[in-house]
C-alpha cells in the first residue's frame, strides 16, 4: 500500500511538473519592411512561413507583388505593366494575385518558380486572383464579355465561372484543399449574401439577421469566416459551420471583421476598441477576442507600432497582417510568429520545488526498499 500510495504521488508531483513546464503563449513581433518605399501590406502565409502581399518600390512609383521569405523582400514582377499585388500563397510556395499588362489591364496572376502567368479572364478584360490551394486550384473572379464580374476557379489557365445566388456578379476569395470556395453573391432581390461553392453549385450562408453578408476564408474542416450584418445594421465578424452563422464579437466597439481561418479553428481580423478607439488585430479562439496588441512589447510600443489588421493565420499560429507606425505614418506589413515564452520566476519556483520533491521522494523510497530487505 505504501507502494501504491507513493507511486501515486510521484506522478501527482510528475504532473505538476510537467504543467509547470508548458511555458506561457508569446508572440515575436517582425516589422517586415518594403521594397523600398514608404508601404507594404500582408495578405497570406503559408504554413512554410512565407508571406505575400503589396509593397511599394523606391520612390513609391509603383507598387508590387511582394514575397517574404527568411526576412528578405522580393519583388515578383509584373505582365509588363507598372503595378502588381499577391493575395495568396500555397504550402508549395505558388503566389496568386493580379498584375498589370503592357496594354494597362488588370489580370489574375499565377506566380510560379520564377514564371508569371495571366489566367486570363471569362471573356471581358479583367480577372483577380485572391486564393490558391495546395492543388493549385486558384479563385478570385473575372469579369464576362458583358464585363459584370463573376466568381472564378482557375485550373492552369482554364476559368470556369462559379455562378451567382440569382443575382448578377459575385466574387470568390478563399478555397481550401477540398476545392470549396468561398466568397459572396448577388441574390435575386440584389441583396449581398457569403457564398460556398462546391463545383458550381452556390449555397447563400445567410446573415446574422442583416440585409449583407461575405465570406473571406474557409479551412479544411470546411468552417468559413467572414462579416455579416446584424438585424441592427452593425457589421461582425462571423463564422459559420454549414449554413449556422455564429456572431463573433467585437473588442468592445460596433465593428469587426474575420479575414482567416487555420485549420485549428483560430480566426484572425480586426475589431473596432471600446470608445472608437479605431480598428485593431484581432484574433478569435471560439468566440473570446484577443486584441494582438496586447502580445507586442513595450519597446515596440514605445516605437509607435499598432497592429490595425490581421489578414492570414497558418497551422502553426502566425500571423500577418498591417501594422501602423504612429509616430512616422508608415504602413507596414508585419508578422507575428508564435515562441515559447522564459518561465515567469514563480513557475521557475514550483519546477525546483516539484523536483526537489520528487528527488526526496524517490529517495525515500529507496530508503524503505532497502530497509524492508534488512540491509
Amino acid at each position: 500500500m505504501k507502494s501504491n500510495s507513493l507511486t501515486r504521488t510521484l506522478l501527482a508531483t510528475a504532473l505538476l511538473v510537467a504543467s509547470a513546464t508548458q511555458a506561457n503563449a508569446a508572440y515575436s513581433f517582425v516589422d517586415l519592411g518594403t521594397l523600398g518605399g514608404s508601404t507594404s501590406f500582408a495578405y497570406g502565409i503559408n504554413n512554410a512561413g512565407q508571406v505575400v502581399g503589396y509593397s511599394d518600390v523606391t520612390g513609391n512609383a509603383a507598387g508590387r507583388a511582394t514575397l517574404w521569405s527568411g526576412g528578405t523582400a522580393t519583388d515578383l514582377g509584373t505582365l509588363g505593366g507598372a503595378s502588381s499585388f499577391a493575395g495568396g500563397i500555397n504550402d508549395a510556395g505558388q503566389v496568386v494575385g493580379y498584375a498589370v499588362t503592357a496594354g494597362n489591364e488588370y489580370r489574375a496572376t499565377l506566380w510560379s518558380g520564377g514564371v508569371v502567368t495571366d489566367l486570363g479572364t471569362l471573356g471581358g478584360t479583367t480577372s483577380f486572383a485572391n486564393g490558391i490551394n495546395n492543388a493549385g486550384q486558384v479563385v478570385g473572379y473575372a469579369t464576362t464579355i458583358g464585363n459584370v464580374a463573376h466568381a472564378t476557379v482557375w485550373n492552369g489557365t482554364t476559368a470556369t465561372d462559379l455562378g451567382t445566388l440569382g443575382g448578377s456578379s459575385s466574387y470568390a476569395n478563399g478555397i481550401n484543399n477540398a476545392g470549396q470556395v468561398v466568397g459572396y453573391a448577388t441574390t435575386i432581390g440584389n441583396d449581398v449574401h457569403a457564398t460556398l461553392w462546391n463545383g458550381t453549385t452556390a449555397t447563400d450562408l445567410g446573415t446574422l439577421g442583416g440585409s449583407f453578408s461575405s465570406a473571406s476564408g474557409i479551412n479544411n474542416a470546411g468552417q468559413v469566416v467572414g462579416y455579416s450584418f446584424t438585424i441592427g445594421n452593425e457589421t461582425h465578424a462571423t463564422v459559420w459551420n454549414g449554413t449556422t452563422a455564429t456572431d463573433l464579437g467585437t473588442l468592445g466597439g460596433s465593428f469587426s471583421g474575420a479575414s482567416g481561418i487555420n485549420s485549428a479553428g483560430q480566426i484572425v481580423g480586426y475589431s473596432d476598441t471600446t470608445g472608437g478607439g479605431g480598428n485593431h488585430a484581432t484574433l478569435w479562439n471560439g468566440t473570446t477576442a484577443t486584441d494582438l496588441n496586447t502580445f507586442l512589447s513595450i519597446f515596440e510600443l514605445d516605437a509607435g507600432w499598432v497592429l490595425t489588421d490581421a489578414a492570414s493565420i497558418n497551422d502553426l499560429g502566425w500571423i500577418v497582417g498591417t501594422a501602423t507606425n504612429t509616430k512616422t505614418g508608415a504602413y507596414h506589413a508585419y508578422q507575428l510568429s508564435m515562441v515559447t515564452a522564459v518561465p515567469e520566476p514563480e513557475t521557475s519556483a514550483m519546477l525546483l520545488i516539484g523536483l526537489g520533491l520528487i528527488g526526496g521522494l524517490a529517495r525515500r523510497r529507496k530508503q524503505n526498499d532497502t530497509t524492508a530487505r534488512g540491509g
